[in-house]
Order: C-alpha cells, then structure tokens, then sequence
C-alpha cells in the first residue's frame, strides 16, 4: 500500500518554478528519504502534501486521501516537524504540548512525558527562554505526541547536539518498528543512509533520481584530498577518479571504485596529509546528474 502518492506534482509562486512534475511513492511502513540541497524544493514538496501551500497541478494523496479535499482527515493521522519552529514564547512547553495534544483523541499526558525524559527537556521551562536545540525538542514532541501513522521530519536534527541526534533517530527507528511510515527530508547525505531503505534525490524542483539505499550506498564516492612533498600526485590514470582540481601541491578529487586501489595508489605518492569524507550533495549531484 502507498501511503503517500504524488504523480507530477508541480507548484509555482507565480512565475518561478518551486517544484514540477514530481512523481513518487512512500510505501506502507517504511522510512523514505528525501535529499537534496538547500533550495532544491524537498520543504515545498512536503507543504504541498500537507496543504499548508496549494499545488498548481498534479496529483497527491495520502493514505489514499487527497491531500487538499480531505486534509483535516489526513492530518488527525500524520505528525509533521518543519524545518524551523515558532511558538507563542510567553507559553511553557507543557502548556504548549497539552494544547497540541488537544487536537486529537486520546490521552497523550504520559506519551509527552516519557518523550521530554528520553530528549532531556524541561516542560515546566518557557519558549522563550529556550535554545533553538529545545525549541526543536518541543517540535519532535508535538510531532510524535499521538504515535502517528505517518511522520513527515523536514530537516529535523538542525539545533540539536551529536547526542541528541543519536536520541532522536533512536525515537524514529522506534516509531518506524511500531509501524509508522516515516518521510525524512534532509541535506545531509549522511542520515539519509543511517536510516533510510530508499531515498529520492530532489534538485532544482525535480526528482533525479528514486535508489534504494543499498545501490546508493554501492554508488557512493568519496571525496579525496592529498597534499603531497613535490606535489607529482596525478589521479588521472585512477579508474574512478573523476572531477579533479589541484591548488599547489595539493589535489581534490571524487572516487567511486576499489579503495585499495585507492590507498595503494595513494600510498607510492609520498603523502604530507590525506583527508577522504563525504562529499557534498551538491558536488554528487554535479558529478552525476549535471
């Protein structure tokens, strides 16, 4: 069963374009990943599944509801954290969650206590004396507090320390093995393939790609940095080397293939310093779908 259903689903603020014809599917109890850089329209996808904005064209639905006509059914089953929050300050965050939990039958008391314990949160504390980092916390409460069936996260882990993102993706991988449905939006490539099992990769307001997470994760490259003594070190006959620039002695490049290869060739080079990481969506997203 899809739970969330878009087929060429394109917004425009007028003349510019936010999203076009994007097209995907979010399957009954699984974590789908929503990548793409900072501009790419991964917020104006999902405020357009959540009728906070209206489409210009194209088909969504969830649950197999559509998303404007039946939103408020929609929404009594679906948990959402943007990414930026705002609330009334002078309120304290269980005064603020109580009301949130209002919304929606059940009671939801001991539910927003266990989650402030798990995210160290003091609910008696007001929003306005707050850090951003619990500001979010409160967010990921009022997102969870009534165990959702779909939970949408747009950039969720911005504010919050190393620990509590370790807690947070704990909570989800929770809510996931209770049988959420869960569409994690995010910039960093990283999380994506920490917690996904598929992953559509957004740019420029169109989908480039739809992977499951063990072909993204065989097509993954990593991006290599070497300053050598004499600066001779030449990538070019590496197969897999691609996208290369040099600054002095020192030379950059993207690498998909056998890292011992990669280290032999790297090690009869003379190296001063070597640095392989993670390279940025957006030099992936130049390097495979310029």
């Amino acid at each position: 069963m899809h739970i969330i259903e878009t087929k060429d689903l394109t917004k425009y603020y007028g003349k510019h374009r936010g999203i076009e014809n994007v097209t995907f599917q979010v399957q009954e109890g699984e974590i789908f990943g929503f990548i793409g850089p900072n501009g790419a329209g991964k917020s104006t996808t999902i405020r357009t599944l959540l009728s906070l904005i209206h489409k210009t064209s194209g088909e969504a639905t969830i649950f197999g509801l559509d998303c404007e006509r039946d939103s408020r059914e929609i929404l009594k089953q679906v948990g959402y954290l943007p990414s930026e929050v705002f609330y009334y300050d002078k309120m304290k965050a269980i005064d603020l969650l109580t009301y949130s939990a209002s919304f929606y039958s059940g009671d939801c008391t001991n539910r927003i206590r266990e989650l402030a314990w798990r995210l160290e949160l003091d609910l008696n504390k007001r929003v306005e004396d707050m850090s951003l980092g619990n500001k979010k916390k409160v967010g990921i409460i009022q997102g969870l507090l009534h165990s959702p069936k779909l939970i949408i996260l747009d950039e969720p882990t911005s504010g919050l320390d190393p620990l509590m993102q370790r807690t947070f993706f704990d909570l989800i991988r929770e809510e996931n093995q209770r049988g959420a449905t869960v569409l994690f939006s995010s910039h960093i490539l990283g999380e994506v393939q920490r917690m996904c099992h598929r992953v559509a990769i957004i740019k420029d307001g169109t989908i480039a790609a739809i992977q499951d997470m063990e072909a993204l994760r065989d097509n993954a490259c990593k991006k290599v940095t070497v300053l050598t003594r004499d600066g001779s070190f030449r990538p070019e006959g590496l197969p897999g080397a691609a996208d290369i620039s040099r600054s002095g002695k020192e030379c950059s490049f993207l690498y998909r293939g056998d890292c011992g290869k990669l280290l032999t060739a790297l090690a009869g080079c003379d190296p001063v310093n070597i640095d392989i990481s993670e390279p940025s969506l957006e030099e992936i997203f130049l390097h495979y779908y310029s």
